[in-house]
């Protein structure tokens, strides 16, 4: 692998693009002979929940440069150095997110717990070295030590001890002979560092916990920023591709390199995190929602999680299709959601069966129509296929439309269903209301209408035109239905900007979810599987709820409504 490996990002798009900063110096360091031209990432989730929509993006990032450089290798690798907030839960779904994702580490499944003696050798290197300490000042007064990023930090009174008290101290943190916070081992670097994560950070904490791999072997556990280098560079990796809150972690990330016997030294390059208008991206805050019981689980439709979108409908090649147009830059951004919407729109289009479903049903008895009279329409299952294929629509003397697709007193505008008025039937017949039946309270419970039997079809044969054309579902052949609208979770659009004295739960929106109880769906319906996309003509794109769908008990998800406000917003 070498000069000829060296890709533009975007080679299979006509040219219309560069290579991203990231895949610029990977193609340099190949030049140059750098890594012997190995390509080798890793994507490092913790296990301490389910991911988000921002983890596919570094997915689709890490996994896919391996993918685009010959012999170019990735690893998943599970950050599991904090066991009181891991479990084999977030492990199990978190493999299942990135395998629907569509991609597949093979062989190359490991764990920072697979490291652990590995770790505790090279922080007995860096004591022996006299650059690590035990410290056992309470973690208030280390606080207070650390200074500010105005004011230099000051010496630990313990940051001299000897080595030898330094290596029994360790060896019976270890052990488990202390408390948690009892001490803490510590770098020792330079206390009045500019950055400030370069003052003595902490490298290992007393956690008598049970860790979820390795049971109650250790008491204490690796830092994040002591593990993360050394996890790198046991596995080999060459580009350690992470988010821009850890460029300033990067000295650190060097500095633990540098002075132990490390088998190679990777590259930490940092990109913009993916931030998403009506929406929150932090593990804690999507736990809390879930713990609150706000939502109805991880995978809850409306949350931001890969689960959560997959349950909605959303398929992977949308998200990889969104990971890719958005880019990768070194400048924090908020995306907004309708652009999503609108990628997974476009290919919903080219990709959805059209069918249709009454969401308000309003019957209509159709009075010229014979009594057990059935018939059947030819309607298109995808206009947008070439040889789509076409189902067959049953049709019978009651049928029911949406209610707004009627009104009483209507507006000359009003080109839909009216007293005295005609509109097309989609794929059947022009239609005419003569008559309406209403309940005590004056509210309209049924229509009576007549048919044009020569307009079958949709078309008449004398060459009149109806302005209106609305959808409908046989009475008879209806299969009864709930479908679930769903919104964005949040009313503000960047919840970075939530007023002084408000939190992120008064944002919540109340119409994020509703729920229809009465819907009717045309009988081709009977056969939906999750996953599977319809376009609900006139309504949106819909998917049957994988969790809560039967055959029996239909459950149907929006996943995007058919209003384009992306393309709108591109025409201001």
């Amino acid at each position: 692998m070498g000069k000829e490996n060296i890709i533009n990002a975007d080679e299979n798009d006509k040219g219309k693009k560069g290579p991203d900063f990231i895949r610029q110096i990977i193609n340099r360091d190949l030049e140059t002979g750098k890594n012997g031209t190995r390509v080798h990432t890793r994507f490092p989730p913790e296990p301490n929940g389910y991911l988000h929509i921002g983890h596919a993006k570094s997915i689709c990032l890490n996994f896919g440069i391996a993918e685009d450089y010959e012999g170019g290798l990735y690893n998943l690798r599970f950050d599991d150095t904090n066991p009181e907030k891991e479990e084999t839960e977030y492990v199990e779904a978190i493999k299942e997110d990135i395998k629907w994702l569509g991609f597949d580490w093979k062989d190359r499944l490991f764990f920072a717990s697979d490291y652990f003696d590995k770790f505790y050798e090279f922080a007995l290197e860096l004591v022996n070295s006299g650059k690590a300490y035990v410290d056992s000042l309470p973690a208030e007064e280390i606080r207070e030590y650390r200074g500010t990023p105005t004011k230099p930090g000051k010496n630990s009174p313990y940051r001299d001890r000897p080595i030898e008290e330094n290596l029994e101290m360790l060896e019976n943190m270890k052990n488990g002979k202390y408390k948690d916070g009892e001490h803490i081992l510590r770098a020792k670097i330079d206390m009045s560092h500019v950055n400030m994560n370069m003052r003595d950070p902490a490298i290992y904490r007393i956690k008598n916990a049970r860790h979820h791999r390795t049971g109650d072997k250790w008491h204490i556990y690796p830092m994040y920023d002591f593990a993360h280098g050394y996890e790198d560079a046991i596995e080999g990796i060459t580009h350690s591709i992470c988010t821009l809150e850890f460029e300033n972690h990067r000295p650190l990330y060097d500095w633990f390199l540098n002075n132990v016997s490390a088998p190679c030294h990777p590259q930490q390059i940092e990109f913009a995190r993916l931030n998403l208008s009506y929406t929150v991206m932090s593990k804690r805050l999507l736990l809390e929602l879930v713990t609150s019981n706000l939502v109805d689980g991880w995978d809850d439709p409306r949350m931001p999680t890969i689960s959560g979108f997959r349950r909605r409908g959303v398929t992977p090649t949308a998200i990889r299709k969104f990971a890719k147009e958005i880019g990768v830059s070194k400048v924090n951004s908020l995306i907004d959601m309708n652009f999503f919407y609108y990628i997974i729109r476009e290919e919903m289009n080219e990709t959805a069966d059209r069918v249709m479903a009454v969401l308000d049903p309003l019957r209509v008895v159709i009075t010229n129509y014979e009594e057990g009279k059935t018939e059947e329409f030819d309607a298109d299952n995808n206009p947008q296929i070439e040889d789509g294929g076409t189902r067959k629509i049953p049709f019978s003397r009651e049928i029911y439309i949406e209610r707004d697709d009627f009104m009483e007193d209507a507006p000359k505008k009003f080109f839909r269903l009216a007293p005295g008025r005609e509109v097309r039937l989609k794929h059947a017949y022009f239609l005419t209301c003569n008559d309406l039946i209403k309940d005590k309270e004056g509210n309209v419970t049924e229509l009576h209408c007549t048919i044009d039997p020569e307009t079958r079809g949709g078309n008449a044969p004398d060459g009149r035109k109806v302005k209106g054309t609305i959808h409908w579902v046989s009475a008879a052949h209806a299969i009864d239905a709930e479908v679930r609208l769903y919104d964005n979770l949040f009313t503000l659009e960047d919840m970075a900007d939530m007023e002084e004295g408000k939190e992120y739960k008064d944002y919540l929106n109340p119409e994020s979810e509703i729920i229809l109880k009465n819907c009717k769906v045309e009988p081709s319906l009977a056969h939906a599987v999750p996953g599977a996309p319809y376009q609900f003509l006139r309504k949106g794109y819909f998917s049957a709820d994988s969790k809560y769908h039967t055959r029996e008990k239909p459950v149907f998800n929006r996943v995007v409504a058919l209003k384009d406000s992306w393309a709108k917003l591109q025409k201001k």
